[in-house]
């Protein structure tokens, strides 16, 4: 009844005509909970707070990327099409136990990379300000209202606000996902550990670098032959990329390099992304 009689999206606001409220339910199931997850899902999508604890896991070194290829339901998780997805949200990056959140931000960009990467769910990305306790309010004034973000030359957030949707390494994987939206996943490769790749159909690849030693090989793409800005490192801006790039042969092989060190462990290509 309630969704029935939920008006159209204002199309003022830029949405398409006869476009519908996107509603889901919170429901905080790790498997244990007297309520369960499953109650819920002819009513629509779901939170999949276990995604969010084993994609954790994962990246904090705890359980080897090379078992992500089977990540989705083979994991217990909920039918994709009803699982809403997640790193972290408003209360488990306050929790402190696997979930990954913006204080570690190497791993928690790679996660989240992997979140947008992998044909999965229906993704959320988080976006929060910082806090040292778990009951911290938001930044404010010193009359206790909460003050708007300040943004600096590279239009990330500032004055206690994190935005993590405003990183370019998360934006930038946005823009991944809609670019491979409909393809599949294919040419898994994995070097028994901590280092990952994978296509998306031909229009999209990622690597990632969990070891704590460098990444260095030949890859198949999947991508045709040119050259490719890596949308992590950089943007390409007026056709040209900011960060690191990568030529891709006529067989669509590339050298992919990820350092131990590197500021990033995670490299992306796409088709929009094309020198």
């Amino acid at each position: 009844y309630i969704y029935s009689n939920m008006r159209n999206l204002n199309t003022d606001h830029g949405f398409p005509n006869n476009a519908r409220p996107f509603i889901y339910q919170e429901v905080i199931d790790h498997g244990h909970e007297t309520v369960s997850r499953d109650e819920y899902t002819p009513l629509g999508a779901v939170t999949e707070f276990r995604f969010s604890e084993e994609i954790g896991k994962a990246f904090r070194g705890n359980n080897a990327l090379k078992w992500l290829q089977s990540w989705g339901t083979d994991w217990g998780f909920l039918p994709s099409d009803q699982a809403l997805t997640f790193v972290d949200n408003h209360d488990n990056q306050r929790d402190g136990g696997q979930e990954l959140n913006y204080k570690s931000p190497k791993q928690y960009k790679m996660a989240t990379a992997f979140h947008l990467a992998y044909p999965y769910g229906i993704s959320q990305v988080m976006s929060s300000f910082g806090f040292d306790n778990r009951d911290q309010a938001p930044p404010q004034d010193a009359q206790e209202r909460i003050i708007s973000p300040e943004f600096d030359a590279d239009g990330a957030c500032t004055n206690g606000w994190i935005c993590e949707h405003r990183w370019r390494q998360i934006y930038n994987m946005v823009g991944f996902k809609n670019t491979v939206r409909g393809t599949v996943l294919t040419n898994w490769w994995d070097n028994g550990d901590n280092q990952i790749a994978f296509c998306r159909g031909s229009k999209g690849f990622v690597a990632f670098n969990n070891n704590l030693y460098n990444l260095s090989e030949h890859l198949q793409t999947c991508l045709p032959a040119g050259e490719y800005c890596d949308v992590i490192s950089g943007s390409l801006v007026n056709g040209a990329c900011t960060g690191k790039s990568v030529t891709v042969d006529d067989n669509g092989y590339g050298y992919i390099s990820i350092g131990a060190e590197d500021f990033d462990g995670v490299l992306a290509l796409h088709t929009d992304a094309r020198l």
